[in-house]
């Protein structure tokens, strides 16, 4: 963390009424006014400023549409526009975010550690897929027992519809979900409701339409790669403005959108050889770090970073002025994903042991990822071929690594987008749940997982040019068949039968065995509450024999029958909930059967 007395400085020159942008080649930079209701097209030189900044000779009016042209380039819009009301080709238009009267005054944030988080996507949420609909099932959140509520990236993309990873607008608010003034409702209202905001952000590559940040300066570098393409420029020539372009990005959504946390999507694809620079200078995500505490501090408030990462290296969780206890800079985020846990845990459930679920289905795999974080801690991985990760210190807090029995990837990235209720029973979906919601780490739902759906989340696009749609989909289906799938089955990713079918069904709650699955998420997400599980940090031991799991910490166990047949129930002193009914004193575990107790 950083000293209380530092702050981000930074270099860039403030969004403000004249609009500056960077483009430190530029011979001449154009401001474009597009006319509207009869006024004429005006085409304006934009005057230069120090650091290869320009900046407009007047202030432009809130809601003013605007355009930049570098060097008679044609009109590309403002890389740190906050709205694009015209979608991602089209011209920008200023916001004055200050004019929001927020009503949340009271709200004093929320502690991301061991709160219960539940990912969303804007488009697929509800029927209308905008964040005001969304509003409307804050109270299904709150009674749910949610604390907070992570959204998918919402960062201007082309088209409707997407899963926003491919966003090019990173400063704005897809437009299709409501813009900006929507984000702040959204947010507003969830404070009241007692929910802090999550927002996933993608600082590791743009998008493939729209994306004209190359236009203006050197935001990417051939030096490094990622699955992309060219990597952001985080540590060459002009990375101190890149740099910036994301860290006051994040910093703005923290403090003039009221966001409390942000998820930082594959930090593992953010190359920045900073510690080999001359002089050597910080790691970007250890500067992002070091100014959101420092924002923290200004405000007054919780603010958090979680990263999703494929290092299985506690050096992403390590405090920055700490020395890194592996291979990764000490990056100072909050938390970081664990997707071991979740792999071990699919795997054990579901049987699977395909492509790099194979490691985690070998015997005793679940078992040491659940109780250790990581299964690769410095051991083969036969996926990656080659060893790989680091063990976690025994003193780490288990809370800064996130879990989940799904989530959008571990679902959209399957060829048909099925979830586990799509081949679970309940019982083992009762399972899933207690052994997430009363694991030792940070847990986190997926919508709809709640109350069993069956709906599924697939994978789709919205890309207007033929050549890249068509790409797109031939590609998936390629991909997939690969693995046998026939061409036919693949869900074709531009298809708008996929959005449709991937929009959550809100009338399965008016079935039976869906309303029991809610009441027994409720029952779990209360009796963390009861037990005040947020505020522990013990680990727990984990056994299993004759497919009997018991997951034991110094109070309360966990047990779980996957054997399909009953077993002998542990010595327990008092059974506090179960999937089905007991009595006060259980003689036998039927098969399928959870429960939780006192020791």
């Amino acid at each position: 963390m950083s000293p209380a007395s530092w702050t981000w400085q930074s270099p860039a020159l403030p969004v403000g009424p004249r609009v500056p942008v960077w483009a430190p080649t530029a011979r001449r930079v154009e401001l474009h006014l597009p006319g509207d209701e009869g006024l004429d097209d005006r085409l304006v030189d934009m005057v230069p400023a120090p650091g290869g900044w320009w900046a407009a000779p007047f202030d432009l009016e809130p809601g003013t549409d605007y355009a930049f042209r570098v060097d008679g380039s044609p009109d590309r819009p403002d890389p740190r526009s906050a709205l694009q009301p015209h979608g991602v080709h089209g011209p920008s238009r200023t916001v004055d975010p200050t004019a929001w009267q927020w009503t949340d005054q009271d709200w004093m944030g929320k502690d991301l550690l061991g709160s219960v988080i539940y990912e969303l996507h804007v488009g697929t949420f509800t029927p209308e897929g905008t964040l005001d609909s969304a509003i409307s099932r804050l109270d299904h959140l709150a009674e749910l027992g949610v604390d907070i509520v992570e959204l998918m990236p919402l960062a201007a993309f082309p088209g409707r519809a997407g899963w926003g990873y491919d966003g090019v607008g990173l400063w704005a608010v897809h437009e299709a979900y409501g813009g900006p003034e929507a984000l702040m409702r959204f947010v507003d209202a969830a404070h009241r409701t007692g929910i802090g905001v999550c927002l996933d952000v993608v600082y590791n590559h743009l998008g493939p339409s729209g994306n004209y940040l190359s236009v203006f300066g050197p935001y990417f570098t051939p030096a490094h790669h990622t699955p992309w393409g060219e990597a952001v420029n985080y540590d060459h020539d002009g990375s101190h403005q890149v740099r910036a372009f994301v860290i006051d990005s994040a910093l703005r959504w923290l403090r003039d959108f009221h966001i409390d946390a942000l998820r930082l999507d594959a930090i593992h694809e953010i190359k920045d050889d900073a510690a080999a620079a001359d002089p050597p200078q910080t790691h970007v995500l250890a500067e992002l770090s070091n100014a959101v505490a420092a924002l923290s501090d200004e405000l007054d408030r919780p603010l958090s970073l979680v990263a999703e990462a494929d290092l299985n290296d506690v050096g992403v969780i390590t405090p920055t002025d700490q020395e890194p206890p592996a291979a990764t800079p000490s990056l100072g985020m909050t938390a970081q994903w664990a997707d071991d846990v979740h792999h071990a845990l699919h795997a054990r459930i579901t049987g699977e042991a395909q492509a790099y679920y194979a490691d985690f289905a070998e015997p005793g795999a679940w078992t040491k990822a659940y109780s250790s974080a990581f299964l690769h801690n410095g051991t083969w991985s036969t996926f990656r071929d080659r060893v790989w990760g680091a063990p976690v210190p025994e003193d780490t807090d288990p809370r800064r690594f996130v879990v989940f029995g799904s989530n959008h990837d571990q679902i959209g990235n399957r060829a048909v987008g099925d979830r586990p209720s799509a081949g679970l029973d309940d019982a083992a979906l009762a399972a899933t749940a207690a052994l997430v919601l009363l694991s030792p780490y940070t847990p986190m739902l997926f919508m709809g997982e709640e109350w069993g759906t069956r709906t599924p989340f697939q994978f789709f696009t919205d890309h207007e040019e033929e050549d890249l749609a068509r790409s797109v989909s031939q590609g998936r289906a390629r991909e997939f068949a690969g693995f046998g799938w026939d061409a036919d089955e693949i869900p074709d990713p531009q298809d708008t039968a996929t959005v449709e079918t991937s929009r959550l069904d809100w009338s399965e709650l008016e079935q039976t065995e869906h309303t029991r699955m809610l009441a027994w998420y409720r029952a779990l997400t209360a009796l963390r509450r009861e037990l005040a599980w947020s505020q522990r940090t013990a680990w727990p031991q984990i056994d299993e024999a004759d497919d009997v799991v018991t997951v034991t910490y110094e109070d309360i166990v966990v047990v779980t029958n996957l054997s399909g047949r009953p077993r002998p129930v542990p010595k327990l002193s008092e059974v506090l909930l179960s999937w089905d009914p007991v009595g006060s004193a259980p003689s036998c575990l039927p098969a399928g059967q959870t429960l939780i107790a006192r020791r």
